[in-house]
C-alpha cells in the first residue's frame, strides 16, 4: 500500500511520486492550504493539500487526530524558512494528489505530547506505544536481542526452549501455579528461571545453550520488577569463572558498540563482595558516584556514647562514616528528610558532624553528638574521612547489614541529589560472594544465590565444617548501580549437592521430592558447567535512559500485578473451576 515510510522521505526523493501511509499526528489549516503531519513508525512527514480538487480537499478538511491515511503525491523541497531540522524529513513535504481515508478515529483519551498518568497509559497501551520514544524503546530492545543472538550464535551457542509448565522449586520467590485438569489436585508452576533445565542440557552434552525466555515470579513489585519478565539465559560446559565472565563481558562490549556506539572498558573491573560492601554498602555499587563508606569502629571503641560504642564492640556490628563534600550547606529540614530515608533500611537515626572551620578544632564543628566524643575520636574521624571546610560527615552504627544497607542507599541518594553522578557507563564484576547467609531470626543458613551454586571448597566435609566462611563461585555483572546479570559455576558433584541441601535443612526426602530428577542426572557423568542470566528488561531500561522497565516492555503490568488493558487477572467460570477441582472460599461477611 506504500512505497516509503514517512520518516524515510528526504531531499533525495524530490520530484518523485510516492505513496505513504500512517496516522494523522497534527492537522493545520492555513488559509485554504491544509498541512498534515503524517506519522508512522519511522517518523513524521508533512503532507500538503492545496485547493483545486474539491472532493479531496473536503476529505482533508475532516481529518482529525489518529485518522489512518493513504496519500500519494510528489515530493518537493519546503519553501525557504519553512524547513524543520528536527525531523529526518524536515527539508521536504509531500503535495498530495490522491487521498484515501483508511479509517477514522475517536478522539484519543490523551495526546502524544501530554504527560498522562500510568494507569491511563496502560489501559490504552496501543495508543501509548504510538509515541515516538515508546516506539524507539521497543526497537532498541529488538536491536539489543539481535546483537546478543549474533554474538552467541557466533560463539557456538544453541538456542533451546525449555518448558513453561514445570514444578515448583525454591528459588526465593513465590511461584505462579497452574492447576492441572488431567491430574486432579496437582499443579504446574510457571518457571522462575530455566535453571534446572539448562543444567540438564549440559548433562545431555549440548555444551553451549542460550535462550531469551519469559520467567515468572509472584513477588512484590518495584520500578524494575514485573511478575513476568524476560532474561537472556546462558549455560556452558567445561568452563571456569574466567571463561564465563570473559565471554559475557565480550558480548556486552559488542552490544554497546553495535547498538549505541559506546566503548566499554576492556576488561571490566572486578571487585570482591566483601570490598563492595565495605566501601559502598552495596553488592551492586554505582562507581560513577565518588563517595565511599569509611570504617571508624576502632575510633569508637570504649567511648561513652553507647550508640557508637555498642556496635563498635559487637563482632556483628559496624560503625561507618560517609563524607559529603560541601554538604555543610544542607539545612536541618534536608537532614531530617535523609534521616527518614535511612529509616526505611532499618537505621534508627542519622548522626552527623558539619565541618565549618577545621582549623578551629571543636569550635569549628557543628553536631549534636560532639559532646559525647573524645578529642581523639573526633580528630581520627576528620583525618580518616579527609573532611574539609564545608563538608558534612554522616554516621551509621548498628548491625553490619543495617549500616551497609542504610549508608549504601544514602550514598546513592546523595550522589543523585547533589549532582555527583559522573557521565558515562561503569560496568563491574562483583565476585567472591559468600556461599551462605544466616537468617537472623531462625539461625538457619540460606543460599545467597541459589542451592545449585558451587562453593569454593575442597570437599563436602570442608564446606560443612565452616559454611559461613565459604565463598561461592558466583559472579554478578553490575552496570551503573544495577545488577544486570548474575550467575555461577554450578555443582556437578552429587555428594557436594547433597551437602549443600543438608546445610540448607533440605531433607533427603524433600530433596528427592523436589529435585530427584536432577540428583539422578548427577549420577550419570555430569560435566563441570556454569552460566549466567541477564535481565533483558533492566538492561534495555538502562540503555534507553528510562526510569522503569514498564517503559521498555510492550504490555507490562502495574505495580500491583494488574493489567489495565485486558483487566487481568480476571474471574473464570464455575465450569473451569470444577474441571480443575478448585473451589473458591467465600470471604467472611461483616457481622
Amino acid at each position: 500500500m506504500r512505497t516509503h515510510y514517512c520518516g524515510q522521505v528526504d531531499e533525495h526523493l524530490v520530484d518523485e511520486t510516492i505513496t505513504v501511509t500512517g496516522w494523522v499526528h497534527r492537522r493545520r489549516d492555513h488559509g485554504g492550504v491544509i498541512f498534515v503531519d503524517l506519522r508512522d513508525r519511522e517518523g513524521l512527514l508533512q503532507i500538503v493539500f492545496n485547493p483545486g480538487d474539491d472532493a479531496m480537499f473536503a476529505d482533508a478538511e475532516r481529518l482529525r487526530s489518529e485518522f489512518v491515511l493513504k496519500a500519494t503525491g510528489s515530493v518537493r523541497q519546503r519553501p525557504e524558512g519553512m524547513q524543520n531540522p528536527g525531523m529526518a524529513s524536515g527539508q521536504v513535504e509531500l503535495v498530495v494528489r490522491e487521498l484515501e481515508i483508511l479509517n477514522t478515529s475517536e478522539t484519543p483519551p490523551f495526546h502524544h505530547d501530554e504527560q498522562t498518568n500510568e494507569e491511563l497509559r496502560l489501559t490504552y497501551r496501543y495508543l501509548d506505544l504510538r509515541k515516538a520514544h515508546m516506539m524507539e524503546n521497543l526497537r532498541l530492545r529488538h536491536r539489543v536481542t539481535q546483537s546478543m543472538r549474533r554474538y552467541l550464535d557466533g560463539a557456538g551457542f544453541v538456542d533451546v526452549e525449555t518448558p513453561m509448565l514445570t514444578r515448583a522449586t525454591p528459588e526465593g520467590a513465590r511461584d505462579y501455579i497452574v492447576p492441572s485438569r488431567t491430574h486432579p489436585g496437582k499443579f504446574f508452576a510457571l518457571p522462575q528461571s530455566p535453571q534446572i533445565f539448562k543444567q540438564l542440557l549440559m548433562m545431555s552434552g549440548l555444551d553451549r545453550y542460550y535462550q531469551i525466555v519469559r520467567c515468572f515470579r509472584d513477588e512484590d513489585l518495584r520500578a524494575d520488577r514485573q511478575p513476568e519478565f524476560t532474561q537472556l539465559d546462558i549455560e556452558m560446559s567445561f568452563v571456569d569463572e574466567e571463561t564465563v565472565t570473559g565471554l559475557m563481558e565480550g558480548m556486552v562490549r559488542r552490544l554497546f558498540k553495535e547498538v549505541m556506539d559506546i566503548e566499554l572498558p576492556d576488561p571490566f573491573p572486578r571487585m570482591p563482595y566483601a570490598e563492595a560492601m565495605q566501601r559502598f554498602g552495596s553488592d551492586k555499587p554505582d562507581l560513577r558516584i565518588p563517595l565511599e563508606l569509611i570504617e571508624v569502629a576502632d575510633l569508637m571503641d570504649g567511648v561513652e556514647f553507647k550508640v557508637f560504642a555498642g556496635p563498635a564492640a559487637d563482632p556483628e556490628g559496624r560503625v561507618a562514616a560517609l563524607r559529603l563534600p560541601e554538604g555543610g550547606t544542607l539545612s536541618r529540614k534536608e537532614i531530617d528528610e535523609y534521616t527518614s530515608f535511612v529509616g526505611r533500611y532499618g537505621a534508627r537515626g542519622l548522626a552527623y558532624i558539619k565541618v565549618n572551620d577545621i582549623a578551629a578544632g571543636r569550635d569549628g564543628l557543628q553536631s549534636p553528638i560532639l559532646k559525647f566524643l573524645p578529642d581523639a575520636a573526633v580528630t581520627g574521624i576528620l583525618e580518616r574521612t579527609g573532611a574539609a571546610d564545608g563538608d558534612i560527615v554522616f554516621f551509621g552504627a548498628d548491625k553490619a547489614r543495617v549500616v551497609s544497607d542504610a549508608l549504601g542507599a544514602l550514598r546513592e541518594r546523595l550522589g543523585h541529589d547533589r549532582g555527583l553522578v559522573a557521565e558515562g557507563w561503569a560496568p563491574l564484576w562483583v565476585v567472591d560472594f559468600p556461599m551462605f547467609e544466616r537468617d537472623g531470626d531462625s539461625g538457619r543458613w540460606h543460599s545467597l544465590h541459589h542451592p545449585f551454586t558451587a562453593p569454593r571448597a575442597d570437599s563436602p566435609e570442608a564446606l560443612a565444617e565452616n559454611p559461613g566462611a565459604a565463598p561461592s563461585r558466583a559472579y554478578d555483572m553490575v552496570l551503573n548501580g544495577s545488577e544486570i546479570g548474575g550467575g555461577s559455576i554450578r555443582i556437578h558433584d552429587q555428594a557436594m549437592q547433597a551437602a549443600v541441601f543438608d546445610l540448607l535443612d533440605i531433607s533427603k526426602e524433600e530433596a528427592e521430592e523436589k529435585f530427584g530428577f536432577l540428583l539422578r542426572a548427577l549420577q550419570y557423568g555430569c560435566p563441570p558447567h556454569g552460566g549466567i542470566a541477564f535481565g533483558l528488561d533492566r538492561m534495555v531500561m538502562l540503555m534507553a535512559g528510562a526510569s522503569s522497565i514498564r517503559d521498555v516492555i510492550a504490555f507490562p503490568k502495574t505495580q500491583s500485578a494488574h493489567d489495565p488493558l485486558t483487566d487481568a487477572p480476571g474471574a473464570v467460570s464455575p465450569e473451569q473451576l470444577r474441571e480443575t477441582g478448585i473451589r473458591l472460599r467465600a470471604k467472611p461477611g461483616a457481622e
